[in-house]
Parts: C-alpha cells; sequence; structure tokens
C-alpha cells in the first residue's frame, strides 16, 4: 500500500511560480515505478499534467505545461515534486499527485486509470 502526500500549493500571481510536493510512504517504488501529477478545475475534467519514471530516466509532460513545468524526483525522501512556473489563471486547479508501483508504459501515462494511488490533492490559486 501507498500513501501519498502532496504539499506546496497556495496562491500566486499570474507570471509567479510555485513548487509542489508529493512524499509517498508505505511501499518503496523499484526503479520501474511511475509518479505524477493530475489537475482538475472546476467544472472540467481530470487533466494529465507531468510524470517521471522512479529511475528519473524518462519524464512526460501535457502541451499544456511544457516548457513551463518541471517534474523531479528525490528517491532518498521518496518524493517527487513540480516546479510551476510563469503560472497562468488556467493553471488553477486542485493538483493531485499518483503513483503506480510498476511501469505505466507510454500509451498510458495520460491515463488516469493507470494509477493506483492518488493523493488528496492541493489547491492551486492563480490570480492577481
Amino acid at each position: 500500500q501507498v500513501q501519498l502526500a502532496e504539499s506546496g500549493g497556495g496562491l500566486v500571481q499570474p507570471g509567479g511560480s510555485l513548487r509542489l510536493s508529493c512524499a509517498a510512504s508505505g511501499r518503496t517504488f523499484n526503479n520501474g515505478g511511475t509518479m505524477g501529477w493530475f489537475r482538475q478545475a472546476p467544472g472540467k475534467e481530470r487533466e494529465f499534467v507531468a510524470v517521471i519514471r522512479w529511475s528519473g530516466t524518462s519524464t512526460n509532460y501535457s502541451d499544456a505545461v511544457k516548457g513551463r513545468f518541471a517534474i523531479s524526483r528525490d528517491s532518498a525522501k521518496n518524493t517527487v515534486y513540480l516546479q510551476m512556473n510563469r503560472l497562468k489563471p488556467e493553471d488553477a486547479a486542485i493538483y493531485y499527485c499518483v503513483a503506480a508501483t510498476e511501469r505505466v508504459i507510454l500509451s498510458r501515462v495520460r491515463d488516469g486509470e493507470a494509477y493506483g494511488y492518488w493523493g488528496r490533492g492541493t489547491q492551486v490559486t492563480v490570480s492577481s
């Protein structure tokens, strides 16, 4: 069993930055494990944001955030980070950390059903 705890959300002005963290506990990942982030804004469907292989060798981003967001992980701390830069009002959402203890194939990384573990979410608000 894996427990995920997100932190780092908050209110930021357009153009600002935030760093989200997701600490995993309960089970360690092997190098094939995958962690990432999804988000959901009010009235909208859940949306893939970014994912990283636990080995750190591969990342994947949605087109909406590519070039502005960066996902990374600290294996010693069992923690994944999402550095969000140049935030826009449309980035406002609840951000959920997700995890799969095995490798998620490339064709499924954007499918929320591929991840067996979800955090409770952290709110990100982008407003002036």
